[in-house]
This record gives C-alpha cells, sequence and structure tokens, in this order.
C-alpha cells in the first residue's frame, strides 16, 4: 500500500480520521533484539515493537510540504509478547486527528504492530506527530 500523502499543512489540517492502511512486512532478527537490548540494557522487551512504529510511520503517512516532522510522544501506549527472533511484523495505522499547533500541526495516529499469526498486537500506539512548517 502507498503512503497517504499530504502535499500541504491546510491539508492535513483538514483531513478526516482515515485508515492509513498497512506497511510491509518485515521479519525481526536475533540481531535487531540484540542491538536494542544492548541500546536500552535489557533482554527482550515489549519496546522493541514500540520503537518499530517509527521505522513503519513513514510507509504510511508522509507530508513532504512540512519543513520537519517530529515524534512528539505518545498518549497511550498498549503492549503484547515481547518480539521473538523469526517473527514478520508490520504496522496498520489510522489517522484520528490532526490539529493546529504553534508552527504546524499536531496529529494523532493509532498504530497497531501486527505479528504475522498472533491473535495479539505486539504494541498499540496512539503516537504524537508535530509537522512544522
Amino acid at each position: 500500500m502507498s503512503a497517504a500523502v499530504f502535499d500541504s499543512l491546510p491539508a492535513l489540517l483538514g483531513a478526516p480520521p482515515m485508515e492509513l492502511g498497512a506497511s510491509a512486512w518485515a521479519t525481526v532478527s536475533e540481531a535487531d533484539i540484540d542491538a536494542f537490548g544492548r541500546a536500552v540494557g535489557t533482554g527482550p522487551s515489549p519496546y522493541l515493537a514500540l520503537s518499530l512504529t517509527n521505522r513503519f510511520l513513514p510507509e504510511l503517512l508522509q507530508v513532504p510540504a512540512a519543513a520537519s516532522g517530529v515524534n512528539y510522544g505518545a498518549e497511550s501506549a498498549r503492549f503484547g509478547a515481547p518480539l521473538q527472533a523469526g517473527d514478520r511484523v508490520r504496522a496498520s495505522a489510522r489517522l484520528v486527528s490532526a490539529g493546529a499547533v504553534p508552527g504546524g500541526i499536531q496529529t494523532v495516529v493509532e498504530i497497531s504492530v501486527e505479528v504475522d499469526g498472533a491473535d495479539e498486537a505486539a504494541c498499540v500506539v496512539r503516537s504524537l506527530s508535530r509537522w512544522l512548517s
């Protein structure tokens, strides 16, 4: 699926809630898990799935009209089981809202990190992004 592309900040601001689709599948490797563990000082962690949302979101939402896009945090996050080596994962997302903030637009996007064949998502997050002019 191709990304939802907003060629102007007013178009993003005026966008209704919408499904953004799903990213391509990616396979989690043991090296991915080890590198994440070294970076954060833990073993297997559900936060690896959360970190992948920043990898997948540009496949689903693009705002080339913005001078920059910034991860502004999260309204909420819910975790399933930690990812395991060999898991195939992808993100599906929904634009929940877009509102004006000083200097640009803030979006709320609900992102679900799906694991192929699993009954439960590895992570569901309401991600906040700022798109600055």
